[in-house]
């Protein structure tokens, strides 16, 4: 291996490690939330369930705004501006808050629209109750978000992944306290449940904030100094990639929620496999996704130093690192489904054997499936490392809701392949989406070599928003 490719190896699994175990922190804090749930009882989970539910589909859409911040930082970083770096960081905060207030305005509301989406007054009560107190982890939550992309974005992910483990085993421990009432704290139920998430993630931001003020590595980046006086134009920046990434988080979760009611209109014990499946394949997808931010990461920083060819090597090494990763999960998913099941269900309960054996097939399709999801998220972030959220979006839409969801409803119910039809759509929208974005990401690279000999000697394709520069013309088109 040649001592570059092996160079932007090491910085890609660098960067990419406590990512990924921060993306499997999340993971466990909502897997704590949901089975403190279920010790509340069957219609707390129900309610519960279309609370979270309702949640996720509200804040991934923030939260893809909110990356543009990583993206943004680690372009001007690359190109040693540290003017660029604190503005995108300051109006990614100020963006991260207004955010919060307005999906916490709409997520107290959401009660008359779940009625009308036919929810049972019983279940929209019970999400009421958790969406009362959860929606006040939308601040730190925010807060937390646009500072792990600027942290992240300049090369340190370290802290990120330590505050978000202890945060994960602090929400275990508050839930349990809050469950069992102990220390004379009250039983607070589903609103217990949202308040110790609530609490949680504001202590989270509070402690990476913290770590930002005092380590001397972010001496270059005083973020609360004139943070009361946010810009036009880096606000103007961060929409016009983070709206994007948020369309395309959306649209993808989308076909997911579209999945579900297709399993739901099959019968119960199709939804409930799917759901088995889904969240095994969700645990493997975490993988993937941390390593999608840091070549985002690795990407942008070459990007805004002009470093094209080594753009392109951080590109096609994450998504051959992805594509092998999750390779070794579709193994697993192909030679021992059983055992995967048998994680979240009794193999020796007879009124389980349905489940099961569903369960098992379609997490045989799950073997490709998560093959192509890995390829298409690390090329999706790739892409966006240059600065390009529109082709994400526009494949996304194209992929996921052209291919993916007729395919699915085609093969369920008029083809007869019933659930693992529904998993053969997606799989088929997320084959597209990966040829799709690894295609896209060659054309985005090969057209801005392409371009390059027109820049000048000292413009680079990330300089065009640094201030104080001025580059040729194409080098502007190209960002």
């Amino acid at each position: 291996m040649p001592t570059a490719t092996r160079a932007e190896l090491k910085a890609i699994l660098r960067l990419a490690g406590p990512l990924i175990a921060a993306q499997l922190a999340h993971v466990m804090m909502v897997f704590t939330d949901t089975v403190m749930m279920g010790l509340l009882g069957p219609a707390a989970l129900a309610g519960g369930g279309l609370g979270a539910a309702s949640y996720s589909f509200v804040s991934i859409f923030c939260v893809g705004v909110i990356a543009a911040v990583g993206n943004l930082v680690a372009i001007r970083h690359g190109s040693n501006d540290h003017h660029g770096v604190l503005q995108i960081t300051q109006n990614g905060l100020w963006l991260g808050w207004a955010l919060a207030l307005a999906a916490g305005l709409l997520l107290w509301n959401l009660g008359p629209i779940l009625l009308l989406f036919g929810q049972t007054p019983n279940n929209v009560h019970g999400a009421g109750q958790f969406l009362s107190t959860l929606v006040f982890a939308l601040p730190g939550y925010m807060t937390f978000m646009a500072l792990r992309g600027f942290t992240s974005a300049i090369g340190r992910a370290g802290p990120v992944m330590a505050i978000s483990i202890g945060g994960a085993v602090a929400n275990l421990a508050l839930n349990y306290v809050l469950i069992h009432g102990m220390f004379g704290l009250p039983h607070l139920g589903l609103a217990g449940i949202g308040l110790v998430t609530a609490i949680v993630s504001t202590l989270m931001a509070l402690l990476l904030a913290l770590h930002v003020m005092r380590h001397r590595a972010y001496s270059p980046y005083p973020l609360f100094t004139g943070l009361l006086r946010p810009g036009r134009a880096a606000m103007k920046d961060l929409l016009r990639l983070g709206l994007p990434i948020g369309g395309t988080y959306a649209v993808e979760s989308g076909l997911f929620a579209f999945a579900a009611l297709c399993m739901g209109a099959l019968g119960s014990t199709q939804l409930a496999a799917h759901q088995i499946a889904l969240q095994s394949v969700y645990v493997a997808f975490m993988v993937p996704v941390g390593i999608s931010y840091a070549v985002t990461f690795r990407i942008g920083q070459h990007f805004g130093a002009g470093r094209l060819e080594e753009a392109r090597r951080a590109g096609r090494l994450g998504i051959a690192v992805g594509g092998l990763c999750m390779l070794g999960f579709a193994l697993l998913f192909w030679l021992a489904p059983e055992a995967v099941v048998d994680l979240f269900l009794d193999a020796s309960d007879p009124a389980f054997a349905d489940v099961i054996a569903l369960a098992v097939s379609l997490l045989a399709i799950a073997a490709l499936f998560e093959l192509f999801d890995g390829i298409q998220t690390i090329a999706m972030g790739a892409i966006r490392g240059l600065k390009d959220a529109k082709t994400t979006f526009v494949v996304g839409i194209v992929c996921y809701w052209l291919v993916g969801a007729p395919a699915a409803w085609l093969l369920a119910f008029h083809l007869g392949w019933g659930a693992q039809g529904v998993w053969w759509g997606l799989a088929a929208g997320l084959a597209c989406a990966a040829l799709g974005l690894t295609l896209g990401f060659e054309w985005k690279t090969a057209r801005l070599l392409k371009l390059r000999p027109s820049w000048g000697s000292t413009a680079s394709p990330g300089a065009c928003q640094t201030p104080g520069n001025a580059p040729a013309r194409p080098a502007a088109e190209a960002c």
